[in-house]
């Protein structure tokens, strides 16, 4: 399988193309996208700028009618599968499906939602007349990463294009498949020029975000290349939303529904995808008295419900880590937890699939250490997963505080008041409750980070006005014809 680009409604080639590597045995190549040049970036956003102006026009109902019978259109061809996902990233096949239906029902969902984000709000009384209107923000640059490359891109392609935008969108070039296939398959059905979608490295969003040609860069990814984008940004004063991992912690009260249930989903909560989410737990605090027991309860929770191997085959669970670079860190991260004193567990079931070569990390929990711990202060982002016992509540709240990021946390207690008390004092966007990871996402709540984990919102009625800037026009009763105004007044004068 290779894949161009996809610019002002055509595919295009390139001399130099990316491969991309199955992390399964860590060499077949799977397929190959190209790597699209400066000038085809230029390109890119070119056809975005020229089409902006008509798509703008178009009633919002009516871009998500468009959009919605676009993504129906690409998500029936046979191609568009997990098992693409699951052999260019590693997730299983069978979850990777769910991300083509995530994009359906997300769209519609901006589909119901539109019309009230978009329209003109007109207040009339003794002060006059004013007029809210929005608009589009403009050309929008989109940098998508690979860990769930369908969904992620879904949360900034839909509600841009909904609102009247028009969109470059460049994946990740580590799972850069799936996202080209579906998107441009999409930006075949729209209006050319609406959605445009660019391959490469580094150079690539180099060329992209830095260009004055884009309005608004909308990135999820990592706070080095979150760092470069914002300088980029201020250059030409230009909006970004971002979102940067979380190294999210569970606080487990002592009346959390203990048992074999909490325990699985503390397991789903933290290791799905091979624990490759932002929002997947980091951090597990337990109160003291239940801590020995509670690990006994993850360890057969663990070995009911996980399985490892090759994501393309029925019943497993989990498979590799996207990269030989992600397997030597999160290797090297569990070593040095050892060193620091933390004990050691290896969860799950290695199914005979597990082939030499794959970038295979065993999940794992570590007890016994500090938040002091490199594992417990900063985001591991592979599945090795620090239990930590604590003696109070507001023990547990000011520790979980304690660290960089704050984008999702979750508190577990049969206590829903009390729960979502202890939740309004957690430094977080998002927190979940009795749930965690994708379990708790609701598409009506928005969510975003704090901190290092970012700003701007995805998901819910805020995820789509991310997308819009407000317009007011005021003709205030004293401009009426025949009022007397003074040229000094004061407003509320």
């Amino acid at each position: 399988m290779h894949l161009d680009s996809f610019i002002n409604g055509r595919r295009i080639g390139s001399p130099a193309a990316i491969d991309v590597i199955s992390p399964i045995d860590g060499y077949t190549v799977v397929g190959s996208v190209a790597m699209a040049s400066a000038d085809q970036v230029r390109d890119a956003l070119s056809a975005a700028r020229d089409a902006g102006a008509s798509w703008a026009q178009v009633p919002a109902t009516d871009r998500a009618r468009q959009l919605i019978d676009a993504i129906e259109d690409a998500a029936a061809i046979p191609d568009h599968s997990g098992q693409l996902i699951a052999s260019e990233m590693g997730k299983p096949a069978q979850d990777a499906d769910g991300e083509f239906q995530f994009a359906r029902r997300l769209a519609a969902f901006c589909a119901a939602n539109i019309e009230a984000i978009c329209a003109d709000q007109v207040i009339d009384d003794d002060e006059g007349t004013l007029l809210r209107i929005v608009e589009p923000m403009g050309v929008v640059a989109a940098i998508t990463p690979w860990n769930a490359p369908v969904i992620l891109a879904a949360l900034k392609v839909i509600p841009a294009l909904m609102t009247g935008n028009t969109m470059v969108l460049k994946p990740s070039p580590l799972a850069p498949l799936a996202v080209t296939a579906f998107y441009s398959a999409i930006a075949a059905r729209l209006p050319d020029g609406v959605l445009n979608l660019v391959n490469g490295q580094g150079e690539t969003g180099s060329a992209l975000v830095e260009s004055a040609d884009v309005d608004l860069i909308s990135f999820t990814g990592g706070p080095a290349a979150a760092r470069a984008i914002g300088a980029a940004a201020s250059r030409t004063i230009r909006p970004t939303v971002m979102e940067l991992g979380g190294n999210d912690a569970a606080i487990l009260l002592d009346d959390a529904d203990w048992g074999p249930e909490l325990a699985e989903r503390v397991v789903f909560g933290a290791m799905l995808t091979s624990g490759q989410v932002c929002m997947a737990i980091k951090r597990v605090y337990v109160p003291r008295e239940r801590h020995d027991q509670f690990v006994v309860d993850l360890v057969a929770a663990a070995e009911r419900v996980l399985r490892i191997g090759d994501p393309r085959l029925e019943g497993v669970t989990m498979g590799p880590v996207i990269s030989a670079e992600a397997r030597t860190r999160l290797e090297a991260l569990r070593q040095r937890s050892v060193d620091a004193g933390g004990t050691v567990t290896e969860l799950g079931s290695l199914d005979e699939s597990v082939t030499p070569g794959g970038h295979w990390v065993r999940p794992t929990i570590v007890t016994g250490l500090s938040d002091a711990d490199e594992l417990v202060r900063e985001e591991q982002f592979g599945p090795i997963l620090p239990i930590l016992a604590y003696d109070t509540v507001d023990e547990a709240i000011e520790r979980a505080n304690g660290v960089e990021h704050g984008l999702a946390s979750s508190v577990w207690s049969v206590d829903i008041p009390r729960a979502q008390a202890v939740a309004r004092r957690l430094r977080a966007g998002f927190t979940f409750i009795n749930c965690a990871n994708r379990a708790g996402v609701s598409l009506r709540a928005p969510m975003g980070g704090r901190g290092v984990s970012g700003h701007g919102r995805e998901f819910g009625d805020l995820g789509l006005s991310e997308y819009v800037q407000s317009h007011s026009i005021n003709y205030p009763a004293t401009a009426r014809v025949g009022a007397a105004m003074a040229a000094n007044r004061y407003p509320g004068a």
